[in-house]
């Protein structure tokens, strides 16, 4: 007698090998880390305890504030494709979770916010660049204190993003437990940053990390959901 292996009461069987879907979610992670982090139009060497001014518009890299809207609406673009390839491979095998359908609205959430966040940037280095003098500098001055957060803010769809997937993995066992523990790790410094300072930014600091780490854990590993 062959004894067979009974599907997961949540999950579909799959009917083809283990997707390769995910790595949308890898490279919308590094995509993030480039565009937010690596790209930051922040000035280096602030010093905490003076304060900007309107003159910190001279400081700013019209060059990197280009490129990152650049790198940023590429990653906009996979989050979208993420989203909608999540609910196509997911769902289906997922019909009792609720969880399972927050991630894709979760990520499609931030996706817009960061066309906002991306696009001041963008916005900044082009009247900083190539329409140079279209506005004065206490407006460009509005335009950097927009960035200071905006390309960070958005980034809280993907938080919502990862305690789903929590609840996916140590309550419905419909991903491996070591990427819901994993997911625990940048949720924590957004709950106790907001809750401690209100600082709306740490969401951008860690969600490239959790989508690299997460998304090549569902490609090569073997969550319920992607085999």
């Amino acid at each position: 007698m062959t004894a067979t292996t009974a599907p997961h009461p949540q999950a579909e069987p799959a009917t083809v090998g283990r997707g390769r879907w995910p790595l949308l979610g890898v490279a919308a992670g590094i995509g993030s880390i480039v565009a937010t982090l690596a790209l930051d139009i922040h000035p280096s060497g602030w010093d905490i305890d003076t304060p900007y001014s309107q003159a910190v518009v001279e400081q700013v890299s019209t060059g990197k504030a280009h490129a990152s809207v650049i790198v940023g609406y590429l990653t906009v673009g996979l989050l979208l494709f993420l989203a909608a390839a999540w609910r196509r491979h997911v769902e289906p095998r997922a019909l009792a979770s609720t969880a399972a359908r927050v991630v894709p609205l979760a990520l499609t959430a931030a996706a817009g916010a960061l066309s906002l966040g991306y696009g001041w940037r963008g916005a900044f280095g082009l009247y900083t660049g190539n329409e140079a003098g279209a506005f004065d500098t206490e407006g460009l001055y509005v335009l950097f204190v927009l960035n200071d957060f905006g390309a960070y803010i958005g980034y809280l769809g993907v938080t919502v993003a990862a305690a789903a997937v929590i609840w996916m993995s140590l309550k419905e066992r419909l991903v491996s437990r070591w990427i819901g523990v994993f997911s625990i790790l940048p949720i924590l410094p957004v709950v106790i940053t907001v809750a401690a300072f209100g600082l709306p930014g740490f969401p951008g600091v860690v969600s490239g990390l959790w989508l690299i780490v997460v998304f090549a854990g569902l490609a090569f590993g073997r969550s319920p959901i992607n085999r």
